[in-house]
């Protein structure tokens, strides 16, 4: 297990490296000078230049390179040219905010996902299945921002029951958790719809297997067989989607924070892009790719722990 730790921790720091290459040179060529848009059209070219030199910016692209990355590795990811505040505090603010908002919405979409799958997979072709597929096709075609104003319209306007937006902190958990509720139901039961469908595709493949079939032939029943030895060998397709899925709840929800004006890294990404706030966009984007990379990192592992075959591989 040690050995496939490692390898996976190697491939994960060159992942990172390569990475970090890209979001620099795709955010670098992007159109556009932070100085020359900070001071307007008017602007002349030696304000401008003070700027730039003030900011940074004039040093080599390659060397900007190496004094980000080895920033980030110590925890400093530089300073905002707009708001000319630490990005890491900005991140620290907005992180408390959109992770809790992903965690609750993977917790929901596993929640409906898991027994909706099982149910449709011990009852294939019987109404359950039918209904069930049905209902995860229309939450795989309906976007979740439509979804997020369907929600608005009957639980904040008509019923009352929750506010259309905003975020009043962690002061008080019960009402920040009521805040992210709406958010992370959006958020969750288009990814709940695809987690579904692929926990029934794999349990019916792991219920025709032969040790299934051993299992019916020993005297299990059908359900006793799924519990005991099809659901835990279903489990690595739904590993991977429920990884996937964490990754693109952190990284994705920018339109769902705009819709609910949560101020989390979606918002604050949007933010930095239209102010031309380029080490803002680098540092929360390697935030996010680092996120996305461990996530990864510790679903191969489950995925060790899960099937021990992956670990005789190495």
């Amino acid at each position: 297990m040690l050995r496939y730790a490692l390898k996976r921790l190697t491939s994960l720091a060159v992942s990172l490296l390569i990475a970090s290459v890209v979001i620099f040179v795709v955010v670098e060529i992007a159109p556009g000078d932070p100085a020359s848009f900070m001071l307007g059209i008017n602007a002349q070219p030696d304000t401008i230049a003070a700027l730039r030199a003030e900011l940074g910016l004039d040093v080599p692209k390659f060397q900007r390179y190496l004094d980000w990355v080895g920033g980030m590795l110590v925890g400093d990811f530089g300073t905002s040219y707009t708001y000319r505040t630490e990005v890491s505090g900005m991140i620290a603010d907005r992180l408390w905010i959109s992770l809790p908002l992903a965690i609750y919405a993977l917790m929901i979409s596993t929640l409906i996902a898991f027994p909706a799958g099982i149910i449709a997979a011990s009852r294939r072709g019987r109404p359950a299945d039918i209904g069930v597929m049905g209902a995860t096709q229309l939450g795989v075609a309906i976007p979740n921002f439509w979804f997020a104003m369907l929600l608005v319209l009957l639980f904040a306007i008509k019923l009352r029951w929750f506010s259309a937006g905003g975020f009043p902190g962690w002061e008080s958990p019960a009402e920040a958790i009521k805040a992210l509720t709406l958010p992370a139901i959006a958020l969750a039961l288009p990814q709940a719809a695809i987690l579904a469908r692929v926990m029934r595709s794999s349990l019916i493949d792991i219920l025709g297997e032969d040790f299934i079939r051993t299992a019916r032939a020993k005297g299990l029943s059908r359900r006793q067989a799924l519990w005991r030895h099809g659901l835990r060998n279903a489990l690595i397709p739904v590993l991977t989607i429920i990884g996937l899925q964490f990754s693109f709840l952190i990284a994705g929800a920018i339109i769902i924070e705009q819709v609910f004006f949560l101020p989390g890294l979606g918002r604050l990404i949007f933010q930095a892009i239209t102010q031309r706030d380029l080490i803002v966009v680098e540092s929360v984007v390697m935030l996010l790719v680092f996120a996305v990379i461990i996530v990864n990192f510790m679903v191969d592992l489950a995925y060790a722990a899960v099937d021990p075959r992956l670990r005789a591989r190495t």
